[in-house]
């Protein structure tokens, strides 16, 4: 298990270079954009990360996190314990141009004065993986789908036969 935490920012192309492993926690109490995208969050996420040069001398970071968050269900809305994972392979660049000339396989990350804001890079890794909707299992939610029709007015207006919406043409074409 790991225990270590990841620095803030880091020098890139050093690590690059010396193909330096780093891994180690980072608080989600510090990522303020998750917070929003899935409200306040306790806890560590795990990270570990591989500085390269690749075969082209594109330095390179490869990475893998993962985190359990608490997400809200979109049915009762009361939180649950979610694990988010993901990998992902980053390729350093120093402007939007040189992001352009990466393949398509690497994600561009803007290293500017030689420093990485690593927590940045680790937190939008977090919020890109984040799953679309999140909902507990029908038994273990606390709203059960009978809770979820509209009521009595729902059912009136499915068991009562549909008007044909082309029936207004149909009596317009009959009056010209």
């Amino acid at each position: 298990m790991l225990t270590s935490h990841l620095p803030g920012r880091v020098e890139p192309y050093k690590l690059a270079t010396h193909a330096e492993h780093l891994e180690g926690l980072v608080a989600l109490g510090d990522m303020p954009r998750l917070a929003e995208e899935a409200g306040a969050q306790d806890g560590h996420a795990q990270v570990w990360l591989d500085f390269a040069i690749d075969a082209q001398g594109r330095r390179e970071i490869r990475g893998r996190l993962t985190a359990e968050l608490q997400l809200l269900c979109r049915r009762c809305l009361s939180p649950m314990p979610q694990a988010v994972e993901s990998e992902f392979l980053l390729g350093m660049v120093t402007s939007d141009a040189l992001a352009a000339d990466l393949p398509s396989t690497h994600e561009p990350v803007l290293v500017e004065n030689e420093q990485l804001n690593l927590l940045a890079v680790i937190e939008d890794e977090l919020i890109l993986s984040l799953p679309q909707v999140v909902y507990h299992d029908e038994a273990d939610c606390a709203v059960s789908r009978d809770q979820l029709s509209s009521g009595d007015g729902a059912e009136q207006a499915s068991s009562a036969p549909s008007k044909n919406p082309f029936e207004v043409l149909k009596q317009l074409k009959g009056k010209t």
